[in-house]
């Protein structure tokens, strides 16, 4: 396994594998791997001839009271595991070595990135899709795997894939949970324990969302009231936003139909902030 740091040197292999006719799957990551990221490099193994990992822990997505100096880190671990799963390259660059210090070019986005995370974390979306525009710019991939725990992340990556003519498939792996039902995240590690022990009621609230759909209620607000009442049990988190959209357009809709509706969640707990989703489909009126 290959572990590179110098963007051209990475750019200079991977063309070399494009000439060759070799199949180029790209994970990007920020580390600190756990078994939704090892989910992902599965996907791409089983769709790539060649694998390459990035870890980046990426400033540029980070607001200026976030937790870019706290987000967790283990390159040693996150090596083996790569090792482990057959990853053929990782590419770990330094901030310098991907942004010159007069860096003036990024790339921002007017639609889909307006409400739910949007709006808590105003620079995080323009920091996301400018750095992955550059990984697939020195990567090559002929396709990308993202988690669908970062609903509106990954649709804002395939926009961006369609309005720039970026020569990339993008595919997608399924949240993958503990067993007590939290959604696998890096940032997990920076819960107390008494914050991890609360965690769950977020997936369970998602779950009441179900149980109120596959009852017959179709009115979001009185799904929402349900699902908050749910929430009231995480004393020690607050509820960023809860919200039923357009799995598409990420509009914001106010009845439950047939149409795909994606219902996001996230809860600012001590020391982490944490998302969840559900996607509804097929429900009748």
């Amino acid at each position: 396994m290959d572990v590179l740091v110098d963007p051209d040197e990475v750019q200079a292999k991977t063309f070399h594998w494009k000439r060759e006719g070799v199949r180029i799957g790209l994970v990007p990551t920020m580390g600190f791997l756990h078994e939704g990221h090892l989910s992902l490099i599965r996907i791409a193994r089983e769709k790539a001839d060649k694998v390459v990992l990035s870890l980046f822990v990426n400033p540029t997505q980070f607001g200026p009271d976030e937790d870019l100096d706290r987000y967790p880190t283990s390159v040693e671990r996150d090596l083996e595991c790569c090792r482990k799963e057959g990853v053929d390259m990782v590419f770990m660059p330094k901030p310098h070595a991907m942004y010159a210090e007069d860096s003036s070019v990024s790339i921002v986005e007017k639609s889909l990135s307006r409400g739910l995370c949007g709006l808590s974390r105003p620079v995080h979306f323009g920091g996301v899709l400018t750095v992955v525009a550059k990984l697939f710019n020195i990567c090559l991939p002929d396709i990308a795997v993202f988690g669908e725990k970062d609903a509106q992340q990954i649709r804002l990556i395939r926009r961006m894939v369609r309005d720039l003519n970026f020569p990339v498939e993008i595919l997608s792996g399924p949240i993958v949970r503990e067993e007590d039902g939290v959604a696998m995240s890096s940032r997990n590690a920076n819960l107390s324990p008494e914050a991890r022990a609360q965690a769950p009621w977020i997936r369970k609230s998602l779950l009441a969302v179900e149980e109120g759909v596959l009852a017959g209620e179709r009115d979001v607000e009185k799904l929402k009231t349900q699902a908050k009442q749910v929430l009231s049990k995480a004393t020690l988190g607050e509820l960023d936003y809860l919200e039923f959209v357009d799995d598409e357009t990420l509009v914001p809709v106010d009845k439950v139909a047939e149409s795909r509706i994606l219902v996001a969640i996230a809860v600012q707990f001590p020391g982490a902030r944490l998302i969840d989703n559900i996607v509804i489909t097929n429900a009748s009126n």
